[in-house]
Parts: C-alpha cells; sequence; structure tokens
C-alpha cells in the first residue's frame, strides 16, 4: 500500500513539472461532406516570395479615417469568437483551391475602430509591401474572414502567417497575405499592386480580371 501510494505521489508531482505539449493538428481534407483540396495545392505566386513574421513583435495596425485606432497582437485577434468556412479561391493563373477556413470576422474589428462617416475605402497592406482594397460596404456587409487557420491548421508563412483575408467572390489577387496594417480611407479610387498594372477593380470572380476600361 505505501509503494502505491509514493508511486501515486510521484505520478502527481510528475505532472505538476511537465505538462503536455500541443502540437499541431492534421489537416482535414472533409469538412461537412465536402472534400477539401490541401494546403499544398496552393502555387508560390507573391511579388516577393514568402514572408516570415515575428509574431512576438507582430502587431496590427488599424488606422486612418476611425475614431479609435488600434494596434491589435496576435493574440488579442485569435483568442476570440472565430468563425469556420469553407470557401474556394480562384486564381487568375487558372488553378483553384476548396479550403476551409477559420478566424474572426474583419467586420468586428472594423466596429472596434469606429470608422468616420468619411471613410468608404478599407485598404489592406502587406509586410512585401502588397496592397489591395475594397470598398467598405463589402467587409461591413458580408461575414469576410480574417483567417489565421487552413483546413484546421495554423497558416504557415508560405500561406500568408499570421492573417491571410478570405476575399469570397474575388479573384485569388484580393486575398492578401501578410497582412500588417488597415487603412480607412476616403479614396474610392485607391489602385493596390495588382490594380495599378491593369488588374480590375471590381475584381469579382464572375467577370474577367483584366480591366480593358
Amino acid at each position: 500500500m505505501k509503494k502505491l501510494v509514493l508511486l501515486l505521489a510521484i505520478v502527481l508531482v510528475a505532472g505538476c513539472i511537465q505538462q503536455p505539449i500541443e502540437l499541431e493538428g492534421v489537416e482535414v481534407r472533409n469538412y461537412e461532406g465536402q472534400d477539401l483540396s490541401s494546403i499544398q495545392d496552393f502555387r508560390e505566386n507573391s511579388i516577393k516570395g514568402p514572408q516570415y513574421i515575428d509574431i512576438d513583435s507582430y502587431t496590427l495596425e488599424i488606422s486612418g479615417l476611425v475614431n479609435n485606432p488600434k494596434d491589435y497582437t496576435y493574440s488579442e485577434i485569435i483568442n476570440r469568437q472565430t468563425y469556420k468556412k469553407v470557401v474556394r479561391l480562384d486564381c487568375v493563373e487558372g488553378w483553384s483551391v476548396n479550403i476551409l477556413w477559420e478566424g474572426i470576422l474583419l467586420r468586428e474589428l472594423i466596429q472596434e475602430v469606429d470608422p468616420t462617416q468619411e471613410a468608404n475605402t478599407i485598404i489592406l497592406y502587406a509586410e512585401d509591401g502588397y496592397s489591395t482594397s475594397f470598398p467598405i460596404e463589402y467587409i461591413m456587409e458580408n461575414d469576410i474572414i480574417l483567417a489565421h487557420k487552413q483546413n484546421d491548421l495554423t497558416l504557415a508563412p508560405e500561406r500568408g502567417f499570421p492573417f491571410q483575408l478570405v476575399a469570397e467572390e474575388k479573384w485569388g489577387y484580393k486575398w492578401i497575405k501578410w497582412i500588417t496594417k488597415i487603412e480607412l480611407s476616403d479614396d474610392e479610387n485607391y489602385t493596390g499592386y495588382w490594380e495599378s498594372k491593369g488588374y480590375s477593380d471590381t475584381e469579382d470572380r464572375d467577370k474577367s480580371f483584366r480591366d480593358f476600361n
């Protein structure tokens, strides 16, 4: 009996000293009956290659035409209500992926910074200098996810860690990765990286991505 008590005491003490280490999960390939693409099916087509962000010093700045500008840490964003949705990304190069995305609704962050009445455009900036924009209505009137997971796995640096925008119904060049700053603006004519090179400002995937006007 004494040996059993001693053994239990050792186990309890050991459990207090060394907690289990949580390892990354397994990529899911089916969600609620929908077959998913693999995160390996993406093609690398960023303007400067994958970005590697130090999450300990990372902040997401939201500023511009707002009454309450904020700088969010990574943990402040992911440790709130999250949402999951399967959304297909279509690239103008001709490939597509059907992925389970998880993150927060971007409009919830925008509501917290309290846009001014003049704000009509939301501009997003990435670590590599990339940028793109949307009418404020697109973000505020739709369930647009600021994703930190794909197929139940945390975004890899190659996939946009810490955050990628899930720009539903838009061509892939609007799905900005490595987001570091969001600016609310009154510049309805702002042109992002690919838009300034002739890609469509409407960017709806059911229309041509080339702006021939």
